[in-house]
């Protein structure tokens, strides 16, 4: 992966976390100079995931870019709560465009910078519905045309911002506003959606990561690592939503890890259409541990366990490990 993995329990001690680490090896959330790019005051519920990721991801690219960067942010759950009118939480140069232009903002705020020789580097965000559905054609359009612009997509899985509708990020068996667990086959159907990650990748653009935030050191590393490159680049970002998912506010970070541990979100970077990292599992964990948690999910275990349906869903969950080699060869299996 980008970054070396650094253990923070120094064994037979209580010492824990960054005390151990130079500074150079912290965090970019550890640092005192950090651009708090997104303050508090804003109205994200509690444990929202996308806050966090976020957050992360922007700091990281402020840090990056020596704080010369403007943002482009498509309608939805991260515009809605962090810039109520005349409000803002942002603390940096953001644009607010249409649900599906945002790539196509970030495109022409990149040209404009080129023309004025202005050295500015270009953020755009989306949720997973401004960005695999009513964006996806300015995204393939930015990728095609190797626009210098990152874009990061905060995937909750579905349009939390309208009422938890089904996006094309809305895993099979889901339940949604408008997946509702009825029927002989309750929620989500199963071959639906788009996996936008090998999309970009079939673009053969500079950079293609995937990342959680469960494990920050490893969203910094690829964003910073995706400001190193000129050109196209994505960065697609899991972020549980209590609301949405039906979860606890504080299991976030576990829900996210979860996802990670059963193979349903593969964790891996590409460049120019070839993978070259993959976050390995140390013990891979039965999708029922992620399912069984989330309400959106209780249609699977009430008021009998649906099997196949578990099954079919482990079994996409073996493909991402055999297709992205992310078992771990000293894993228990």
């Amino acid at each position: 992966m980008s970054y070396t993995p650094i253990k923070f329990h120094q064994t037979g001690t209580h010492t824990l976390g960054n005390r151990l680490l130079a500074p150079e090896d912290r965090t970019v959330q550890s640092s005192l100079d950090r651009a708090n790019a997104l303050s508090c005051g804003h109205r994200a519920c509690q444990g929202c995931g996308e806050a966090l990721g976020a957050r992360y991801a922007v700091d990281a690219a402020m840090a990056a870019a020596g704080r010369d960067l403007v943002a482009a942010n498509a309608t939805g759950c991260l515009e809605v709560f962090s810039t109520p009118y005349p409000e803002t939480s942002w603390q940096l140069p953001w644009i607010h465009s249409l649900f599906g232009n945002a790539a196509a903002v970030a495109t022409g705020i990149a040209a404009a910078m080129k023309v004025k020789g202005r050295s500015t580097r270009v953020i755009a965000q989306g949720g997973d519905g401004g960005t695999t559905d009513i964006g996806f054609g300015c995204l393939s359009g930015m990728f095609e045309r190797d626009d210098d612009v990152l874009y990061v997509c905060y995937d909750n899985e579905a349009y939390m911002n309208t009422g938890v509708q089904r996006s094309s990020a809305t895993p099979p068996a889901a339940r949604t506003a408008t997946t509702v667990a009825a029927g002989p086959e309750p929620g989500n159907r199963f071959g639906q959606g788009k996996d936008v990650p090998r999309i970009a990748l079939a673009h053969e653009i500079p950079y293609v990561a995937t990342a959680t935030v469960a494990n920050l050191r490893d969203l910094e590393a690829k964003v910073e690592k995706a400001m190193g490159f000129r050109g196209a680049r994505y960065v697609h970002v899991l972020v549980p939503c209590p609301l949405g998912w039906g979860t606890p506010s504080d299991q976030t970070i576990r829900i996210a890890r979860l996802a990670v541990e059963t193979g349903l979100f593969p964790v891996f970077e590409a460049e120019h259409g070839e993978i070259t990292g993959t976050l390995k599992i140390r013990e891979k964990r039965p999708v029922e541990d992620y399912l069984r948690p989330q309400k959106r999910f209780a249609h699977l275990f009430s008021p009998e366990p649906a099997t196949a349906t578990i099954a079919r869903l482990q079994a996409i969950a073996d493909r991402n490990v055999a297709r992205y080699g992310l078992l771990d060869p000293a894993a228990e299996v």
